[in-house]
């Protein structure tokens, strides 16, 4: 056995007595901030984590042909990236996605969407077009002036509309099949950028902090609920339009220094700028999200982005495992139609008192969930978790709330109807192991974001 599995193997034992420890004793372990660096050749020469494939069985990605991402680059195809226009050359050069040689791309420091190929930030104001301002936007379609039966329409919305797609050119990064990209040690950031994994197969995207994708330009839609909603594009991270076989791995997802809780309010509603931070839609399928954190959002993973998609069946299989979730609202994920595996996470939300839900059972969707930790504010009660949006069933187990154990389903059809029934019709068959749900905190927390060491498969 290599002298770092050894040193893995006894991290873990040592894990397990602390956190079994505190168990017996009641005493609250917390990990230290300081993130360890990422492994990289450098660190074991037999462990070039660049080359790292998703291991067998972890999660659906690992299905079929598996997700071996860019680990078949030749040494001609393995760049290392500092800004945006390196990034989009080492990916092909045209920012179409459409080049498949398998590729391996090192991210070191700070990658930003909002910056041309000459490296100048833009700026909201360089993006808009046809004389879109936010202040006669709002004039025109204030709900006293347009009313609230119709979406926006005409001149003014048409320019709002073509000033976000011109903001799209730039932060819009579309990653081809065969491709992993990685961020090298604890501070590869993404900022302002919207990776796009539409229409391909194999990719890896790990040890990245995902910051702050923000539209410059959303759009309000007075019908958009009781109230109407403003709504905006870019996820931080798309996978989308039959993508298929992508492993999203120890990154950090968060809206840094621009949150919600910062926007100014028009027409009674956060004038939102952040779409989801880790979405699938649109016909994706395969797909392990693992060992990430999800920080300070609200929207968070949306997984089937219409309740009349003609793409969706049999698609959007998804495994969502080891990750943290803090600070988030809901979405944790919603799900449509998939067969979707969450197990072993985090749901760190316990100075969350504007938490929604966490397992929103959409329109045919099949939910399996199971040995997840939820902690949540005293106010808040476990039938709170489940969230209905016109789905019929979610499979729970082995959950603990606030560290006691609690039947999620049994917890949501007390206080709410419609019930919802737990034969969702599947079994996960893809899963590593299920770790005891007593461990996922320390585990997680050790273990989970950008910076972290990226083997700890026990």
């Amino acid at each position: 056995m290599h002298s770092f599995s050894k040193r893995r193997s006894l991290i873990s034992l040592g894990i397990t007595l602390l956190a079994l420890l505190a168990l017996s004793t009641g005493f609250v372990f917390k990990t230290n901030a300081t993130h360890a660096a990422a492994i990289t050749s450098s660190d074991h020469p037999s462990l070039d984590a660049g080359r790292q494939a998703l291991p067998a069985n972890d999660g659906w990605a690992s299905a079929t042909t598996g997700t071996t991402g860019g680990s078949a680059a030749a040494a001609a195809n393995i760049y290392t990236v500092t800004t945006r226009a390196q990034l989009v050359q080492a990916l092909g050069g045209d920012n179409k996605g459409t080049d498949a040689t398998p590729k391996i791309i090192y991210v070191k420091g700070s990658i930003y969407g909002n910056q041309d190929n000459t490296g100048k930030m833009l700026t909201c104001a360089d993006y808009a077009l046809n004389g879109y301002t936010l202040q006669a936007y709002l004039a025109a379609y204030d709900p006293a002036v347009w009313g609230r039966t119709a979406k926006p329409s005409g001149p003014l919305e048409d320019a709002r509309h073509a000033s976000e797609t011109n903001q799209g050119t730039y932060v819009q990064i579309y990653i081809p099949s065969n491709t992993t990209i990685i961020g090298i040690g604890d501070e590869a950031r993404i900022i302002g950028a919207n990776f796009m994994v539409k229409s391909v197969d194999n990719v890896i995207i790990r040890n990245l902090s995902f910051e702050n994708a923000s539209d410059c330009f959303p759009q309000w839609d007075p019908t958009d609920g009781a109230t109407g909603n403003w709504n905006s594009a870019f996820d931080n991270l798309s996978v989308l339009n039959n993508a298929t076989h992508v492993w999203v791995d120890h990154n950090t997802f968060t809206d840094a220094k621009q949150p919600d809780s910062s926007e100014p309010t028009y027409f009674g509603r956060i004038y939102e700028q952040h779409d989801g931070e880790c979405d699938i839609t649109k016909g994706a399928d395969l797909v392990t999200v693992s060992w990430n954190r999800f920080l300070d959002h609200d929207k968070t993973m949306l997984i089937g982005s219409s309740d009349s998609s003609t793409v969706d069946t049999g698609k959007l299989r998804v495994t969502i495992h080891h990750n943290e979730f803090e600070n988030v609202l809901e979405r944790l994920p919603r799900v449509r139609f998939g067969q979707v595996h969450v197990y072993n996470n985090y749901y760190n939300e316990g100075k969350s008192p504007d938490f929604i839900y966490a397992l929103g059972v959409g329109v045919s969707s099949q939910i399996y969930a199971q040995n997840n930790y939820y902690q949540l504010p005293s106010t808040i009660p476990a039938g709170n978790i489940i969230g209905y949006y016109k789905g019929t069933a979610i499979h729970t187990e082995g959950d603990l709330v606030n560290g006691k154990p609690v039947d999620l389903l049994a917890a949501y059809n007390a206080i709410n109807t419609p019930t919802l029934s737990g034969d969702v019709s599947w079994t996960p068959q893809y899963h590593l192991h299920i770790d005891p749900t007593q461990l996922v905190p320390f585990f997680v927390e050790i273990y989970a974001g950008t910076g972290r060491p990226l083997t700890q498969n026990f």
